[in-house]
């Protein structure tokens, strides 16, 4: 059996439609398999992070090309970068999915604040979306961050509800960490 070889892709352009189809297209017509991926839009940009697989006894450069081949016609920028290890996934029964929410009027420190509070405490994020949008009466700048972590069975949740909150006071936002529903 040929040795299967992992790639990570991170590609970004202004957005429209055709990205994703450029990418997959790619990715097939190379030999590799599309394991996971997480797109979205940042602002006017695409944002696209790909992890791909491929077999054989080594990887040959044709993922490479092809990815130059897309930044020159697609106007995207694309990096690649090898996976030594393949993922692994694993259903632990004991890790608990919770959102954590933080709101308040725009301002510097916020995503720092709720991240290195989780990276103490050894908490992987699993997703973080955040944006700005204008409070309806008076325009003021509000930015949301929305991040999914998981739990293990040993994390104390009370302590780290209490933790976020005085995170969100010193930051002058609210902060709240909830269970998502199975």
């Amino acid at each position: 059996m040929a040795a299967r070889h992992w790639f990570a892709i991170i590609a970004l352009g202004r957005d429209r439609p055709g990205i994703v189809a450029d990418l997959s297209e790619c990715v097939y017509e190379c030999g590799y398999n599309l394991e996971d991926a997480s797109m979205t839009n940042l602002g006017n940009e695409f944002a696209v992070l790909m992890l791909v697989s491929g077999a054989g006894s080594k990887p040959d450069g044709s993922l490479q090309e092809a990815a130059k081949r897309l930044e020159w016609e697609r106007n995207l920028t694309v990096f690649l970068r090898p996976v030594l290890d393949p993922p692994v996934h694993e259903p632990v029964t004991s890790d608990r999915p919770y959102t954590i929410t933080a709101v308040g009027v725009d301002r510097a420190g916020i995503v720092a604040g709720v991240a290195k509070c989780l990276a103490a405490r050894s908490i992987d994020i699993n997703d973080l979306r955040g944006f700005v949008s204008e409070a309806p009466q008076s325009g003021t700048p509000v930015y949301t961050l929305n991040l999914r972590v998981i739990l293990g069975a040993d994390d104390d949740t009370e302590d780290l509800a209490t933790e976020l909150h005085d995170i969100g006071e010193q930051l002058d936002v609210e902060v709240t960490l909830a269970g998502d529903e199975a």
